[in-house]
């Protein structure tokens, strides 16, 4: 079954680029640290991602958590491995998430809409278009 589309909702860039491809929506902030680098799976225990693959997705995420050192040295780790996700969207950034994603080039925005929220969920087809500041949803995988 496909979710209907939603087509060019707004957002505000935070690193440039475009990705496209599945999305792997969590409601809990992601420690980059407690996510395996050789699979991008995440070991946190009782997170609500624990045990799936955030490898070659969109993450949906409200922030990320822990100090910079945890934050940067996780998410490069995964970029090392080639298992970060493509792409990022993040209801409240920090500044080390920020900078790690500008630095390690994953397009990211914030300040999506809430009719995005409403509509995304894991398994989404997301493009995420940060030059341009737009993000749409196009239902599940093509």
């Amino acid at each position: 079954m496909r979710a209907e589309g939603l087509q060019n909702v707004t957002c505000r860039k935070i690193a440039e680029g475009k990705a496209e491809g599945e999305a792997i929506v969590s409601t809990d902030a992601i420690c980059f640290y407690l996510v395996e680098p050789e699979t991008g799976i995440v070991i946190e225990k009782h997170h609500a991602l624990e045990g799936q693959s955030i490898a070659g997705k969109i993450l949906v995420m409200p922030s990320g958590k822990g100090s910079s050192v945890v934050q940067a040295d996780g998410l490069y780790k995964l970029m090392k491995h080639d298992k970060a996700p493509k792409g990022m969207i993040v209801e409240y950034p920090d500044p080390v998430l920020v900078s790690s994603a500008i630095v390690m080039e994953i397009p990211t925005v914030m300040r999506v809409g809430k009719e995005f929220y409403e509509r995304v969920r894991t398994g989404s087809y997301i493009t995420v278009d940060a030059d341009n500041q737009l993000v749409s949803i196009r239902g599940t995988q093509p």
